[in-house]
């Protein structure tokens, strides 16, 4: 759901820009109270991974395909403020890097797909949590549903941007039916995504899922006729350096986007298709960083495709983790010399 330059007009773009740069302004300081010393190295790797999923297109009807938005994953594995950076960062990436995503339409990319998912998704995710049994299982089938409503919303979201500041003539029901429709499928992909991947850091590391935070009740013993907290078990495999999960999340990160990427849909994705489809595409603008080296996600210079991309996708996750984690770990630094001030 990359929108492109030429899409929407620069009053209401730039005013996107000002709700986006808010949102990560408000992130950066939300994401201090959301990172500590063992969670902030991950922080860069789930905008790598993110990255990296996003290009593993997947069908979702006939001529469309669909893509990761994220905004549901980083809010659960990370917390919402620092999954709104998460995928600012993401976008900020495939924008500069890659020619992928407006630059004069990054506000509306990072309030579309990094403020509108994370905002909603986080939302229900809490409210099914609070809910639901206080399981690994509640949290899985949690973040399933919050997936999948949050990519609907989103496109809901686009319609009404698309309504005050569209750059064509095209009616805004039709732009609304073709846009929730297609991504309501879409979210169905996004939700098997999420679910199986926070399952995964579950099944492993609670302790590093945000969303997961305060799951397990304590254990009460009976003493003089009187429940009383135990004192915490030992737990070697929640505790101690989240290192093994980081490098094996930055393995598959680079296997997904340096081999399996290429076997990804070609099909365009859901805005793409709605915009050809209904002619809302009619003044797109050709992309500012149209003759970067990895443009399309490919190595200029480099004939081989599979190569090309390939090596494309490595880099994007290498470029991303380095940003990703170097903000993070910013933002740590400073809450520790505000909490030594």
């Amino acid at each position: 759901m990359h929108v492109p330059d030429g899409f929407i007009n620069a009053p209401v773009s730039a005013a996107a820009g000002v709700v986006a740069a808010a949102a990560v302004a408000a992130g950066l300081r939300g994401a201090r109270r959301e990172l500590d010393e063992r969670t902030a190295p991950l922080a860069g790797l789930v905008a790598a991974f993110i990255f990296a999923v996003q290009m593993l297109n997947f069908p979702v009807a006939a001529g469309t395909s669909g893509h990761l938005l994220g905004g549901a994953l980083a809010a659960i594995l990370v917390g919402p403020w620092t999954g709104v950076l998460c995928i600012a960062v993401v976008l900020l990436m495939q924008g500069i890097l890659f020619a992928d995503g407006g630059l004069t339409a990054l506000g509306v990319n990072i309030t579309v797909m990094g403020v509108v998912t994370v905002v909603v998704a986080y939302a229900l995710f809490r409210g099914l949590v609070l809910l639901l049994p206080r399981t690994r299982r509640s949290v899985t089938v949690a973040s399933f549903a919050a997936a999948l409503v949050s990519v609907p919303a989103a496109a809901a979201v686009f319609t009404l941007i698309y309504a005050i500041g569209g750059t064509t003539d095209v009616p805004v029901s039709k732009v609304l039916t073709a846009m929730v429709g297609v991504h309501v499928l879409i979210g169905v992909g996004e939700a098997v995504i999420t679910m199986l991947t926070v399952g995964a850091v579950v099944a492993v590391r609670p302790d590093l899922v945000y969303g997961a935070r305060g799951l397990t009740a304590p254990l009460k013993l009976r003493v003089d006729g009187e429940l009383v907290d135990a004192a915490p078990a030992a737990a070697p495999a929640a505790g101690g350096s989240p290192k093994k999960l980081w490098i094996g999340g930055v393995v598959t990160a680079l296997v997904l986007a340096g081999f399996v990427s290429f076997y990804a849909s070609a099909s365009p994705d859901g805005l793409e298709k709605v915009a050809a489809d209904q002619g809302i595409d009619k003044n797109v603008e050709e992309h500012a960083a149209a003759d970067s080296p990895l443009a399309d996600y490919g190595v200029k210079g480099i004939e081989a495709p599979r190569l090309s991309g390939g090596l494309a996708g490595a880099i994007g996750v290498g470029a991303t983790l380095a940003v990703g984690t170097g903000a993070f770990w910013v933002v740590r630094r400073r809450k520790t010399a505000a909490l030594e001030a």
